[in-house]
């Protein structure tokens, strides 16, 4: 189901990204039906899926630019596009492309909007929940017409966290940090989660359903709009290495006020730059 859902904050950058991710998200709920019936095929939904892609971002990048055509953008199909003002979009059309790959439900339009080097919007969409996730710098994090705030767990032992495991994993430091990460969390936590959606990981941490979420290496458009969610759902986050170039290194750490120096204490010493 996708539907023009009633915002509460209605910012003109917030409106013109929901409207693109409401726009795209029809093809993609369309696809989605399309994939599952191709997964008993013997072509297999590889090359659709490819197309369904595109195809989304192509409707975003129309929507946005006819908004705002002085903007750049950043996206995982079309690349960097230079824009002639300090504002770009950052948009990945289809986070979880492997999920919706296999016909599983759990996949995210996200779009963030950065000022310079500032992230200071994020619409991150579940179009087949109808889950809306948005975001502003300074107006606070929403889930539809709900306000968000992070979870209140004190304590590791109550803990649910999110991580994933990377695609590099033939590449022995990558599989060693991965493995050494597991080996100092799980033992003191209440559960650790792996749903191949990083956007979606970020808006569960800025809804209480995560308590962290850690994650490397990701690509800009993975983190883009989630940074501004659970900044706003009053979460902290850091790159892997303790610092704010989370971004610039591609990594990730989010978490509650309660629980982000205990999971920073067990997670940085594992990654080394």
């Amino acid at each position: 189901m996708v539907h023009q859902l009633r915002l509460v904050s209605r910012s003109p950058h917030l409106n013109v990204m929901c409207n693109a991710a409401f726009k795209a998200a029809r093809g993609l709920v369309r696809d989605f039906g399309e994939v599952e019936q191709l997964q008993v095929s013997r072509k297999g939904p590889g090359d659709f899926v490819s197309t369904a892609d595109k195809k989304a971002e192509d409707i975003i990048y129309k929507e946005l630019k006819k908004a705002r055509p002085s903007y750049g953008f950043l996206m995982e199909e079309g690349g960097k596009i230079e824009g002639e003002e300090e504002y770009t979009w950052i948009i990945d059309p289809l986070d979880g492309t492997s999920n919706f790959l296999h016909g599983i439900p759990h996949f995210a339009i996200s779009i963030g909007l950065q000022k310079g080097s500032e992230m200071i919007a994020g619409v991150i969409y579940d179009p087949i929940k109808d889950e809306l996730f948005y975001a502003e710098k300074g107006g606070g994090a929403f889930l539809n017409d709900r306000r968000l705030r992070v979870s209140g767990r004190q304590h590791m032992s109550e803990a649910l966290f999110s991580t994933a495991i990377p695609f590099a994993m033939h590449d022995a430091k990558t599989r060693a940090e991965f493995q050494k990460s597991m080996d100092v969390v799980i033992p003191l936590v209440a559960g650790l989660r792996r749903f191949g959606a990083a956007s979606l990981d970020f808006a569960y941490v800025a809804a209480g359903r995560f308590d962290g979420y850690w994650e490397r290496p990701l690509q800009p458009w993975d983190m883009a709009a989630g940074l501004v969610l659970v900044r706003e759902a009053g979460g902290y986050v850091c790159d892997l290495q303790g610092g704010d170039d989370i971004l610039g290194t591609g990594s990730i750490l989010a978490a509650n006020a309660f629980l982000y120096q205990p999971l920073k204490d067990l997670v940085l010493p594992v990654y080394k730059f």
